[in-house]
């Protein structure tokens, strides 16, 4: 079968490689569609945090069962399924509490062991989840994705009516805004890209918002009708933004860190203590984030056309990696799809 493996930062290439063979607990998935993430970007540029090389890149999967091992049901042979990337013990507190997105040993396809950018892929089977044949395998693809935004609006409690802020429109804060309008709260999206913020209002129907206009938090005010956000879900990664995540809630209001900053962050103290502040992270996701997404997508209160801008074929995009996907600027977000 065909690899697409990266060898160390800037080097990704084409292998053939042996098809996969599949331990009791294991199913073996002909990848169908692949969704392209940050750290897929990331790996291959050298700045993926506890990675190592060489790794197949790929964590965002949709396949077909084609075998199962012999602990498995065999009602997954011929079934379309998305994968759980994040691999968890069971057995540690988190797992046993039914955190295990973050399990103390956690492992994900794509990011500690080898994923989805290649043509077979044996996966554990509760690791995966049937999907109707309804959804199309590239929008199946995304369910890991939104599934982020959806862990994130758990852990916010997002409600009907409830005034969130959404910062960052990237995939992640597209799929989290579209969760939390699926939830029936009312929603504003910022970002400082004007293409960014135009592809928002389109696909979503929102009104969106630039963080760096002088007048942000009086148009942040007036868009709640006077009021400051409930709730504010970063999913920017960036120290400016999380830190002023604390001025841009009401009194009473919560704060949720989807992005990664890698280093220290810093909260005006009394603003943080006057308003009550409750804040939380937010970390993969669990399998009924998974559930959420996919029975969002089988009503259609959310589709691919909400993140996705460009498709590629996994046969090319290899080929020139970097600026099919690390240089070009005009992605949000990028579906593979396989023969």
């Amino acid at each position: 079968m065909k690899s697409l493996i990266c060898n160390q930062p800037f080097e990704i290439q084409y292998i053939d490689s042996p098809k996969p063979t599949i331990e009791k607990d294991e199913v073996l998935l002909k990848i169908k569609a692949v969704g392209i993430c940050g750290t897929d970007i990331h790996a291959y540029t050298g700045n993926q945090p506890f990675f190592s090389y060489p790794r197949i890149l790929g964590h965002e999967i949709c396949g077909l069962v084609e075998a199962v091992g012999d602990d498995c049901s065999p009602e997954l042979l011929q079934q379309f399924v998305v994968v759980i990337p994040a691999i968890a013990c069971g057995e540690c507190a988190p797992c046993k509490e039914g955190k295990t997105n973050c399990c103390d040993t956690i492992s994900l396809y794509g990011v500690h062991q080898d994923g989805g950018f290649q043509d077979y892929l044996a996966v554990k089977a509760s690791n995966v989840i049937p999907v109707p044949s309804s959804i199309d395998p590239a929008a199946a693809s995304l369910v890991e994705c939104f599934a982020i935004g959806a862990h994130a609006n758990r852990r916010a409690e997002s409600k009907e009516n409830e005034n969130i802020l959404v910062v960052g429109a990237g995939p992640i804060g597209l799929g989290t805004a579209a969760v939390a309008l699926a939830n029936k709260a009312n929603v504003v999206l910022a970002d400082v890209s004007a293409e960014r913020r135009a592809h928002a209002e389109k696909v979503l129907g929102i009104q969106t918002l630039n963080p760096m206009d002088e007048n942000y938090l009086d148009l942040l005010s007036r868009a709640f009708n006077g009021s400051l956000a409930c709730t504010v879900m970063d999913a920017t990664g960036n120290k400016a933004s999380m830190t002023n995540s604390v001025n841009l809630i009401r009194h009473g209001g919560k704060i949720v860190f989807i992005g990664l900053y890698i280093g220290d962050l810093q909260l005006d103290d009394p603003t943080f203590h006057k308003k009550e502040t409750t804040l939380i992270a937010s970390r993969n996701a669990t399998f009924e984030d998974f559930v959420r997404v996919i029975d969002l997508f089988e009503s259609k209160e959310i589709s691919e056309s909400i993140m996705v801008n460009q498709e590629f074929d996994f046969d090319t995009i290899g080929l020139d990696y970097e600026n099919n996907v690390v240089k070009n600027k005009t992605l949000v977000k990028g579906i593979i799809r396989f023969n």
